[in-house]
């Protein structure tokens, strides 16, 4: 819900919202606004939103009981309260969210960046390289939200409008260079950035993801695209040319743009000089300028999230060795190929891979900076689609050589059940290992790892807790990685071989 103090009267809704049709009275004075009738207070605007389980025309007798004083729906309504129809109650909802909060976006460069993998970390390194050059930077993320002074945890990745316009707010308050906005695809799909104009987007790549909330992989990719609508007239977009979906999107854009790439010829490329399971390093190139980065994060998805990054950073006017001072800052993004390290002769890596497509960019990349095994924990989520399980099980087995399906946030369903779908996807089944315990997953795949090796934990990420039926448990891969690996170490001590063997292998089923 969102307040404005000034003027008295309110914003008039009719500015707001010009080619509207008003029913019991010529205008709308709002001073404040809510889309659940649940929450509705004495004088707010109440917005009817439709969804796909639910339409907020059914709530208005709820709304107007709470105290509510007008309506905005998509249609006439048997109401004696003050109406106002429009064609789209989220477009709506979402600027008369931003007119509220004095339209922030308006005040400060605003950048979104969208893509199936990489936005988080991306998003990461642009905040950096702002403050490389001495600036302060808002940023909602997967992660959590910051207004540059103050954080918040995360719910969602991208907030619905009325937080969405709150942070904005702040941000402005705050004097921040700019605000930098990770939209997810449903947000973009929801029209939640209605309201904001983008002064850059950063599309990372384009997978098959989300087909449960989208339908088909054109839908997905549309709803992808719906960031270039949200450009300035003088905005522009950073692309990954090399990503075949992103090349499609890009084909239909309008507003100038700046490629990234490694393989394909771009206006910023990178060479790859040296990769090693702790670090690597690359030259970036711009026109006739290049620079060496070395950075503690791994992997050609890193490298292409530097590009993207660095693209923005150099369009709006700083140097590449502020860029650069920016990329290597960042030398860990919580759960996003977080090495775990605690002395162990191993690899141990947490990510928060959650669908086929991301399971298989994170393995492959593991791969290629393993000298010895790659040994993978990982499970479905017990609300991801059922055609997701068997594909990650498909995955698994080809890139790991040791396997353990485990709960990943099972919820009412029963993690056998889950395991047993993600089995569906093996050509052998018999070469995976379930153990529905994630913690004692977790410590046999230490147990099972040799020097040369590299354990792979993937799933939940960042995230600290684990949700089994109704009750929410307090659970950190990283941290039960650590204990495991302190577990294995006193325990080799022991062993005459120097190699741990414990006793966990009773729960494997």
């Amino acid at each position: 819900m969102l307040h404005v103090a000034h003027p008295s009267r309110g914003l008039s809704l009719r500015d707001i919202l010009p080619r509207t049709q008003f029913f019991g009275g010529d205008n709308i004075y709002v001073r404040s606004v809510c889309s659940d009738s649940r929450q509705c207070r004495e004088g707010d605007l109440f917005v009817a939103l439709v969804g796909m389980a639910d339409d907020g025309h059914d709530h208005i007798a709820t709304a107007l009981e709470r105290g509510a004083t007008a309506i905005v729906a998509e249609r006439l309504l048997p109401t004696s309260a003050p109406l106002c129809v429009v064609d789209d109650t989220r477009e709506a909802f979402g600027r008369i969210c931003q007119a509220l909060a004095g339209n922030p976006a308006e005040k400060l460069p605003t950048i979104g960046v969208t893509g199936s993998i990489g936005k988080t970390v991306t998003s990461m390194l642009l905040a950096s390289i702002f403050e490389a050059a001495g600036s302060n930077v808002g940023v909602t993320s997967t992660i959590a939200h910051s207004d540059s002074i103050d954080m918040s945890p995360a719910a969602q990745t991208t907030p619905p409008p009325a937080e969405m316009a709150t942070w904005l707010a702040r941000m402005a308050g705050c004097d921040c260079a700019a605000a930098i906005l990770e939209l997810s695809s449903q947000a973009l799909a929801d029209r939640r950035l209605t309201g904001i104009r983008l002064d850059a987007a950063v599309i990372t790549n384009v997978r098959r993801d989300h087909l449960d909330l989208h339908g088909t992989r054109d839908n997905y990719r549309r709803a992808k695209g719906r960031i270039l609508d949200l450009l300035k007239d003088d905005g522009f977009a950073v692309v990954n040319i090399d990503d075949p979906g992103v090349r499609e999107i890009a084909e239909q854009a309008t507003r100038p743009l700046i490629t990234v790439g490694i393989d394909e010829p771009a206006d910023i490329s990178a060479t790859s000089l040296e990769q090693h399971p702790g670090e690597q390093s690359f030259l970036i190139t711009a026109g006739n300028e290049t620079a060496a980065v070395r950075s503690r994060m791994v992997g050609n998805q890193h490298v292409y999230n530097c590009l993207s990054a660095a693209a923005v950073g150099m369009v709006v006017g700083l140097d590449l060795a502020t860029v650069v001072r920016g990329l290597e800052a960042v030398e860990r993004v919580p759960g996003r190929m977080e090495p775990v390290d605690a002395g162990q002769p191993f690899q141990v890596y947490v990510d928060y891979a959650r669908t086929a497509d991301a399971l298989a960019l994170c393995l492959s990349t593991v791969r290629k900076l393993t000298t010895g095994r790659v040994i993978c924990v990982y499970g479905a989520p017990g609300d991801a689609p059922a055609n997701c399980r068997p594909q990650m099980g498909r995955v698994a087995e080809r890139f790991a050589d040791i396997n353990i399906i485990t709960s990943n946030d099972p919820g009412w369903e029963r993690p056998l059940d889950v395991a047993n779908d993600t089995l569906d996807g093996y050509k052998r089944p018999a070469k995976a290992q379930i153990s529905p315990d994630r913690s004692r997953a977790i410590e046999l795949a230490i147990s099972l790892a040799r020097p040369g090796d590299a354990v792979v934990i993937t799933g939940k990420g960042h995230h600290q807790t684990q949700t089994i039926r109704n009750e929410t448990f307090v659970f950190d891969d990283a941290e039960t990685a650590r204990h495991a690996i302190r577990q294995w170490d006193e325990e080799s001590q022991q062993a005459p071989d120097g190699l741990a063997t414990l006793r966990i292998r009773r729960d494997i089923a």
